[in-house]
């Protein structure tokens, strides 16, 4: 373990706060005194000060900030309450305060702990919002998790995801990005395997490292070029004095950060010169967007290091679940358990994190899934941050997400008003009812409706724009079903 690490960081933190605090108050100083704020030499001053501003990581979750959206065609107040609580995590709920014509499927995004708080999916909660109920998980920091609440590692993580499904209740769709992947479907691989009532209806799974023998990137080579020791000695670290978590031994956020701002060093320093000179230009607009993405960015959470190193051996040394060999608090995880969950995957063409195929994996391992419950979406154009945030999630994964959702939601299913109940007959009743069977087909006549049918209909809320019917749909689509609840 490296004892020092974290010391040093946080010294340096703190030395440069006191600079940080001298820049912001800079700028506010130019705010009041527009005469000069305005020349260029006070807007090239306001982008030096804000990139110093900005030169520190944050470690504390900003806020979601999301006080309403618009759906059924009118504005909603959004309020956010927490549905349930552990040491580690908050289940936030964002619930709509208003009375909806119709219910909407309910959402559980899992968020990622991979160094960020789950706000860096703001963007794709929002979008959401519209036309669903959304849960997520609001993973805590653990420097602010005192050592008394025990560790936290992979087992915890899968029993998190468990248990937050059960507290939301039978027909719960749950929608994992990146890393989590690994937990909700050995989670739901669980449930099936125990019958859970509370088994999902649909799981969407994206950009995520299910198999990463696939197609290999830079991420998963560094983490098989040493062994499990050498991150545990040179990675890991203990939080220091002063935070309720402190001694607790974790992967620092500040670490995880470097690594991935070094993947692409020279896109990151491009765009710090970019919102400098649209700021020192007088064009804002470019700068602002800039600037939220960082602000956001550089919030970041550390790991507990049980968690740390068992993702970086089960998922990324041993390939555990690909290769049936996960276990979890001592069961095997086993996805062909999985029968009634219907699976949606999405890739990134240019994802430089989890390349395409990694997440595809998942569709072989649910072997015992029909056909028409999977799909599966490459998105042309995109990379790791952008198969879940910006415009082309919204335009065209997003409705994809939607359309199997609500292909999936239970539901009653419709059943014709000439349908008449069967009633049990006697023995001795049997011949006479075989005789009139030609009367009664003719009298009675049950048609069933499936969800699937109801919810691909043009201009419904599962219809997705542009979307072709695949066969396996067609054929959910005509099947018969005895007229009950799904």
């Amino acid at each position: 373990m490296n004892l020092f690490a974290y010391p040093t960081y946080q010294a340096f933190a703190d030395m440069m706060l006191p600079m940080r605090h001298g820049a912001a108050l800079v700028n506010h100083s130019l705010d009041a005194w527009p005469g000069f704020g305005d020349t260029s030499h006070g807007r090239s001053i306001r982008a030096a000060c804000e990139l110093l501003t900005l030169a520190g990581l944050t470690p504390v979750r900003p806020p979601f900030g999301i006080d309403s959206v618009v759906t059924e065609g009118k504005a909603v107040k959004i309020v956010e309450e927490v549905a349930a609580h552990t040491p580690f995590c908050s289940l936030l709920h964002f619930r709509k305060d208003a009375t909806l014509s119709h219910p909407q499927p309910r959402v559980l995004v899992i968020a990622p702990m991979s160094g960020h708080f789950a706000t860096l999916l703001r963007g794709t909660v929002r979008t959401m919002l519209a036309e669903h109920d959304v849960y997520i998980t609001d993973w805590h920091n653990p420097r602010d998790v005192p050592l008394s609440q025990g560790r936290f590692g992979f087992n915890e993580y899968v029993r998190h995801v468990i248990d937050f499904t059960e507290t939301i209740g039978p027909g719960t769709h749950l929608l994992a990005v990146c890393q989590p992947t690994v937990a909700a479907l050995a989670a739901v691989a669980l449930m099936a395997a125990d019958d859970n009532p509370a088994q999902p209806a649909s799981m969407t799974l994206m950009a995520g490292p299910l198999d990463t023998r696939i197609n290999p990137t830079r991420v998963n080579e560094l983490a098989k070029s040493k062994p499990l020791a050498w991150f545990e000695q040179n990675l890991i670290s203990a939080v220091p004095f002063g935070f309720a978590g402190a001694h607790r031994r974790v992967y620092p956020g500040f670490v995880q950060l470097t690594a991935f701002m070094s993947m692409n060093l020279g896109r990151h320093l491009d765009s710090f010169e970019t919102m400098h000179y649209e700021r020192a230009k007088g064009d804002p607009a470019k700068a602002d967007t800039i600037h939220t993405f960082y602000e956001e960015y550089f919030a970041t959470m550390d790991l507990t290091a049980d968690f740390y190193l068992e993702t970086v051996d089960t998922v990324f040394q041993r390939h555990a679940l690909p290769l049936h060999e996960l276990e979890v608090e001592g069961q095997l995880v086993d996805p062909s358990k999985i029968r009634r969950t219907a699976l949606l995957t999405v890739e990134g063409e240019k994802d430089d994190i989890c390349a395409v195929g990694q997440t595809l994996a998942a569709q072989d391992m649910c072997d015992k899934l029909r056909p028409y419950l999977k799909t599966h979406h490459v998105q042309t154009g995109v990379g790791h941050y952008g198969v879940f945030n910006g415009h082309r999630w919204e335009r065209q994964i997003y409705p994809r997400v939607r359309a199997v959702i609500y292909d999936n939601e239970p539901r009653a299913v419709l059943v014709s008003s000439r349908a008449r109940t069967i009633q049990p007959v006697s023995v001795a009743a049997a011949s006479e009812v075989m005789a009139a069977a030609p009367a009664a087909a003719a009298m009675v006549d049950v048609a069933v409706e499936p969800a699937a049918t109801m919810t691909a209909a043009p201009n419904g809320p599962g219809a997705s724009s542009g979307s072709a019917v695949k066969p396996q749909q067609a054929s959910r689509s005509t099947r018969r079903r005895p007229p009950a609840t799904q």
